[in-house]
């Protein structure tokens, strides 16, 4: 069996695993990479395999760096299923129907101030081609609630456990036979945190663990409790209604933007912040959210207690908006603070939060809260680290704005979740660190050593393959 690492090695983002195995080709996720605007289109227009000899494909999750460039795979010829939960085949078609239109605006709104006919750009897919997709999902549930594994030929087949990152997020468990000798995989996807708002902590795997690929995004660090985001927005709210200004959270439209609205909603029932007027300036926000109510049986016993015990909707408060037109995300522009606008892309790679940008990133009365993990390259890294002035839509603005990252929000596991699940694998003899920076990812396999002499841990490249 040869593993070929080919998205999100070394980075955290185009997440990409083919598996070969007596003759099939099995693909897990087909991810967007998000980054530097030449080699985002180089990556996501072209992918490394010819998507006519995929046999099948298995999604971890919705997110778009993990099912983002599934348009490209089927526009290019791919002919097989995609496996994923009900959850995340809902999801899914959202976040990439969602990523055409941006593609769509952002290609209009860039040549239209490009002098050069040279410079101008076309969107990578379209709505059409993300339909196209939906046609192939297969949908399995999670093990837990089916007790059935899925059978993909007479030699391989798998199931899902929850990984708790976000909802239908799936821990991928693989049995394959070659020959006599049966041989198991597991990939995480992204894993979820030992407490979240509203899902339950990853499923540790029942079975013995072979080989074992894992995200290691925060391999060197351990986040802060999310109760301490409690502080954090009591003291942005505060700064903003003084200066009556506007806190702009470039937030994932999925897991992300539900989460901070989870937590907005307790702060207010438990009346720890004032009544500020809250838009959700995502159509795609809207939608997703739309979906969390059917899969109640997935969440934890937070949401029992905290909302369903009294029948409330968990996402719905009283000074929360939905924003859906362009014509009502623009007047925002012109209304007075205090206000809290959440938008997309998380990591401000495009879409709506970059018209907030540029409106309000020079302005010292605004708050930018940074409520997840940016990728080296994108602009949510650059206004993290205060790389100032930054280019949005090709103009320089200067950050005047004050910026804050919220740890406490990752969904993601961090060193201590990391080393408690491997803790958890049984009888494992390979370890490979992928979804990772190489300095977080060495943090982490150093530790790995330390804790497991014995094991072999490897960081792959891009476009390194490895027999197991």
């Amino acid at each position: 069996m040869k593993i070929n690492f080919l998205g999100a090695d070394q980075n955290v983002t185009g997440s990409k695993h083919l598996i070969q195995t007596n003759g099939y080709n099995l693909l897990l996720d087909c991810g967007f990479y998000q980054g530097r605007r030449d080699e985002s289109n180089r990556l996501n227009r072209t992918l490394p395999f010819e998507p006519k000899e995929i046999n099948a494909v298995i999604l971890s999750h919705a997110h778009l760096d993990h099912c983002g460039t599934l348009p490209i795979l089927v526009k290019d010829g791919f002919e097989g299923k995609i496996y994923c939960t009900p959850a995340t085949a809902e999801i899914a078609k959202y976040i990439m129907l969602d990523a055409a239109e941006i593609q769509k605006q952002d290609a209009l709104y860039f040549n239209k101030h490009t002098e050069n006919p040279a410079d101008q750009i076309s969107p990578i897919y379209t709505e059409q081609d993300v339909l196209k997709v939906v046609e192939h999902f297969e949908t399995i549930d999670y093990f837990k609630h089916t007790g059935q594994w899925t059978a993909l030929n007479e030699n391989i087949r798998f199931k899902f456990y929850d990984a708790g990152h976000i909802l239908g997020s799936a821990i991928i468990f693989l049995e394959i036979k070659e020959g006599e000798t049966v041989k198991t995989l597991a990939f995480t996807g992204d894993l979820g945190r030992e407490y979240s708002p509203i899902l339950p902590r990853p499923e540790y795997i029942q079975e013995d663990v072979q080989t074992l690929i894992t995200e290691c995004t925060y391999g060197d660090k351990n986040h802060s409790p999310i109760t301490d985001a409690t502080g954090s927005f009591k003291g942005a709210i505060a700064t903003v209604i003084k200066n009556k200004g506007k806190i702009i959270v470039p937030a994932f439209s999925l897991g992300r933007t539900q989460d901070i609205i989870y937590i907005l909603h307790k702060l207010l029932d438990q009346k720890l912040i004032p009544a500020i007027p809250i838009y959700i300036d995502s159509p795609l926000a809207k939608n997703i959210t739309e979906i969390f109510p059917k899969y109640i049986k997935d969440f934890n016993g937070n949401f029992q207690r905290d909302f369903g015990s009294r029948g409330q909707s968990a996402f719905s408060i009283n000074n929360l908006t939905y924003v859906r037109t362009i014509e009502e995300s623009k007047s925002l522009n012109n209304k007075p603070g205090p206000m809290m606008i959440i938008c997309a892309s998380g990591m401000c790679e495009g879409g709506r939060v970059l018209h907030h940008l540029k409106n309000n990133i020079e302005n010292p009365q605004n708050i930018i809260l940074i409520t997840g993990y940016q990728a080296e390259d994108t602009l949510g890294r650059k206004i993290q680290d205060g790389i100032s002035p930054v280019k949005i839509y090709g103009k320089e603005y200067k950050i005047r704005a004050q910026v804050k990252t919220l740890h406490e929000f990752s969904a993601h596991a961090d060193q201590n979740d990391l080393s408690s699940y491997i803790a958890h694998v049984k009888n494992l003899q390979r370890l490979f660190l992928v979804h990772t920076e190489l300095p977080q990812a060495t943090v982490f396999k150093e530790l790995m050593e330390k804790s497991y002499p014995l094991l072999p841990v490897e960081i792959p490249t891009m476009g390194q393959s490895f027999e197991v």
